[in-house]
C-alpha cells in the first residue's frame, strides 16, 4: 500500500498551483529567450528573473504564499520577460492592437511614445503587493494600517532602487546597450514617472487587499524556520 500512497502524493504535488505556474513560466521564458531583439539587453533584463525565481522556489519550502500572490507574480514576470524580448521601449503592442482589434491604442489614447514600460511599472506595484503584504503580515507585529504602509513602502523602495540600478548600468555600459536598458525614450522624468506609477499600483492593490487578510495569507511550513 505504500507505493500507491507515494504516487498519489507525488501527483498532488505536481498539481499544486505554484508548481504549475513555475513550469508554465519556464516554457514562456525559454520561448521568449529565443532570438530576442537585443541579446545583450535581454541578458541584463533577465538578471531579475535569475535572482527572483530561484529565491521564490527556495522560499517555497519555508513560507507558502496564497495562490493569488503566486499568480500575480507569475503575470508580472511574464510581462517582464516579454519586455526583455523586444526591450521595453519596443514592445509592439500598438501593432498588435491594430492587427487584432482594428484600431491603434496609441492613437486612441493620444500616446506619443511606447508606454509598455509605464504599464509594467504600474503593475509592478499592483501585482507584487499581494506577496509583499502577505510577507509583512507574517513577519511584522503591528496594526493593519502600519502593515499596509510598510508593504507599500517596501515596494516603493524596490522601485526606486531598480531605477538607480538602471541608471548605474547605463552609465557603466554606455552606448546603445546602456540606452536600450535605460529605456527613457527621451523623457528626462522617466524614472520619476515609473516610480510614481509603481507607488500608485501598490497603493491601489494594498487598499483592495487590506480587508482580505484571513483569506489571502502566507503561512510558515511546519518544521521550517
Amino acid at each position: 500500500m505504500a507505493q500507491p500512497i507515494e504516487w498519489a502524493q507525488a501527483l498532488r504535488r505536481l498539481r499544486e498551483w505554484p508548481a504549475m505556474l513555475l513550469a508554465l513560466f519556464g516554457l514562456i521564458w525559454l520561448a521568449l529567450g529565443y532570438a530576442p531583439k537585443y541579446r545583450d539587453d535581454w541578458m541584463l533584463e533577465n538578471v531579475l528573473v535569475v535572482v527572483f525565481v530561484p529565491l521564490l522556489v527556495w522560499g517555497y519550502r519555508r513560507v507558502r504564499f496564497s495562490n493569488l500572490a503566486y499568480t500575480a507574480v507569475f503575470v508580472f514576470l511574464v510581462l517582464h520577460v516579454l519586455g526583455s524580448h523586444y526591450t521595453y521601449a519596443e514592445v509592439p503592442y500598438d501593432q498588435w492592437s491594430r492587427d487584432w482589434l482594428g484600431f491603434s491604442i496609441d492613437a486612441a489614447l493620444g500616446f506619443e511614445r511606447n508606454h509598455y514600460d509605464r504599464l509594467v511599472h504600474l503593475l509592478f506595484g499592483f501585482l507584487l503587493a499581494p506577496l509583499t503584504l502577505e510577507l509583512v503580515n507574517l513577519k511584522v507585529d503591528a496594526t493593519a494600517r502600519w502593515r499596509l504602509a510598510i508593504a507599500v513602502s517596501l515596494l516603493l523602495s524596490c522601485s526606486a532602487l531598480y531605477e538607480l540600478i538602471e541608471w548605474a548600468a547605463a552609465m557603466v555600459l554606455g552606448g546603445e546597450l546602456g540606452m536600450a536598458y535605460l529605456g527613457t525614450q527621451g523623457d528626462v522624468w522617466d524614472s520619476h514617472k515609473d516610480t510614481a506609477l509603481a507607488l500608485l499600483g501598490a497603493l491601489v492593490s494594498a487598499s483592495l487587499l487590506g480587508g482580505f487578510r484571513p483569506r489571502f495569507a502566507a503561512r510558515r511550513v511546519v518544521g521550517k524556520a
